[in-house]
């Protein structure tokens, strides 16, 4: 991987980043995560060379990055690349950064280490540079530095926040998310008041905590205990990824998840829009997992335009990328908000020539802009324009989660000796194959109230993921239940077939 962004630097004249991290996965995964020059995910494109030179023997090696090269018309003279690498704090992950150096020397590439970063950071790191300051200074003091001015920007207004307000419980997977967010807290001079646990003193990454335990166990970490409304969040093990909770009176769990983060998000920058005066096109990017609340609270109540995309950030990105400002969130609490260049231009030309509530409103959308990291999903970033909204609209963690309640819902897996039997289009949320299978999901939706499921493959392993939504938690589940039998029958279901719930 250190070779192929050696390679993609050239071809792109522009720095490439590379961060080692197995993200939300167990502490013994490990893996790179690609950066291209704005600090976008890697090109799908060049996925398919990742994959050719991961699998590549060793005698085999040098002629597929032959055959890349003469593909891309890579001219290996007189060319400069260098590349920016980060790591998590797992403890192989020293090692392959190294191993990825060790790539970009072998062609003579430069390198910039910056040891232990989140992900989001490095991605940052990338788009600073290639922007040549335009996004920011490309350090970590440079990142912690920008947020934390527009948090306090945003936040200085706000009459009377106690203490309590500004407390907030932070799950950091145990993880480089920790150790930052701790590094930050200077930088925020008190306008957030953090207590930080699963900080990786004690426990393993991501290990009964962390973002992706929290949205699937639907609980909160092993060992936390939370007052009644306590507002607490999770990020996951590299820090791109974010979900609150809270636990109320009665002790029952409530996730606020990436839909109820992307319609508070959404909410706020509609209503600042409106303030302002500006006439520009702000759409909600979701995927077929978002609750079925959600899509109808933010196209019947809000009026958001709502656009469906396959799953995979990449996917909701690049749709986010089509509109004034895009907000882009997956149910497991990966996302961002993209704002165009005409937007922030716009905004900016508002700060410097209006007065009274328009320029106010104006000068919120400028400090929300600065506080959103636009290159990728960034749980610090979003943790803080979560908290800045909440402040500016004196909202507690109930009142946010009461905008819209969520459908029950039930996510299943069939396993299936072929995958790719599953063919599927309208941003997967029809199947076109096997035959019959789409008209039988429908006879079976239609006989539940509220009813909503879809099937896709996995994208690593041969099963067949179902989604199931109703009115009443049981009747999820037995639509899922039936679905999954369906599944079982036309696509080639192995082992025995799926019991009920």
């Amino acid at each position: 991987m250190g070779l192929l962004a050696t390679l993609r630097s050239i071809n792109t004249k522009a720095i490439i980043g590379v961060m080692v991290t197995a993200s939300h996965n167990p502490e013994e995964d490990n893996g790179v995560k690609l950066i291209d020059p704005m600090g976008e995910m890697l090109t799908p494109a060049w996925e398919v060379y990742a994959t050719q030179l991961a699998n590549a023997e060793q005698d085999h090696l040098i002629t597929v990055l032959k055959d890349l090269v003469q593909k891309e018309s890579i001219d290996l003279t007189n060319q400069e690349a260098e590349v920016f690498v980060g790591r998590d704090t797992r403890s192989s992950s020293a090692r392959l950064s190294d191993a990825v150096l060790d790539g970009v020397t072998a062609l003579d590439g430069r390198s910039k280490d910056y040891g232990l970063v989140t992900t989001p950071q490095l991605h940052y790191m990338v788009c600073c540079c290639n922007t040549r300051g335009g996004y920011g200074k490309a350090s970590v003091e440079g990142y912690y530095s920008k947020l934390s001015q527009a948090f306090i920007q945003l936040t200085k207004s706000v009459p009377n926040r106690t203490d309590d307000q500004k407390c907030l419980l932070v799950d950091g997977a145990n993880g480089i998310g920790a150790l930052k967010l701790r590094e930050m807290e200077p930088y925020l001079q008190g306008a957030l008041k953090v207590s930080l646990f699963c900080d990786g003193t004690g426990g393993k990454l991501n290990h009964q905590c962390g973002a992706d335990f929290v949205k699937v166990q639907q609980n909160s970490p092993k060992g936390i205990v939370m007052k009644a409304g306590e507002r607490c969040c999770s990020f996951d093990g590299d820090a791109d990824r974010i979900v609150y909770y809270y636990s109320d009176d009665h002790g029952r769990f409530h996730l606020l998840d990436g839909d109820k983060i992307a319609t508070l998000i959404s909410t706020f920058l509609k209503e600042l829009l409106t303030k302002a005066g500006l006439d520009l096109k702000i759409a909600v990017v979701q995927t077929a997992y978002a609750n079925g609340s959600s899509t109808r609270y933010l196209e019947d109540t809000m009026k958001v335009i709502v656009r469906c995309a396959k799953t995979g950030v990449k996917h909701l990105h690049h749709v986010a990328q089509e509109f004034d400002i895009g907000v882009y969130f997956e149910a497991n609490g990966h996302g961002t908000v993209l704002f165009s260049k005409a937007a922030e231009e716009k905004i900016q030309q508002l700060c410097d020539d209006s007065e009274g509530e328009r320029q106010g409103a104006a000068t919120l959308l400028k400090n929300s802009v600065d506080l959103i990291n636009q290159t990728v999903g960034d749980a610090i970033s979003d943790m803080l324009l979560i908290e800045a909204i909440l402040a500016i609209k004196g909202m507690t963690v109930q009142q946010w989660d009461a905008i819209y309640t969520d459908l029950p819902n039930r996510q299943l897996k069939v396993k299936v000796s072929d995958r790719r039997v599953i063919d599927t289009k309208d941003a997967e949320r029809k199947t076109v194959s096997p035959a019959g299978l789409q008209e039988a999901i429908d006879r079976l939706v239609e006989r539940h109230q509220d009813g909503r499921s879809f099937v896709r493959p996995s994208g690593t392993e041969d099963v067949v993921r179902v989604y199931s939504e109703a009115a009443t938690q049981e009747g999820a589940d037995a639509l899922g239940h039936e679905v999954s039998l369906a599944v079982y029958r036309l696509a080639g279901g192995v082992g025995g077939e799926p019991k009920p719930l």
